[in-house]
């Protein structure tokens, strides 16, 4: 997720509790969908597509937070 913030990701991670917990949150509904998609589990298609707005919403919501944080570092 938003691989071009890495650096900035990785001090979000460790500095806000808040930013980690949805990116951790993130990447479990990826792996989620992905086993689904991938026949490994099964979900209902109505189901499958809850996950994938709730991983969007958690993404845009920590595009958000990395945002805010470049213009207070001025990076």
């Amino acid at each position: 997720m938003l691989h071009e913030y890495r650096d900035i990701i990785t001090k979000l991670k460790q500095e806000d509790a808040h930013f980690a917990k949805i990116f951790e949150r993130h990447n479990d509904l990826d792996q989620k969908i992905l086993d689904v998609e991938e026949g490994r589990e099964h979900l209902e298609h109505l189901e499958l597509e809850r996950l994938k707005k709730e991983k969007l919403l958690l993404k845009d919501e920590a595009y958000a937070l990395i945002i805010k944080y470049k213009k207070e570092n001025n990076l």
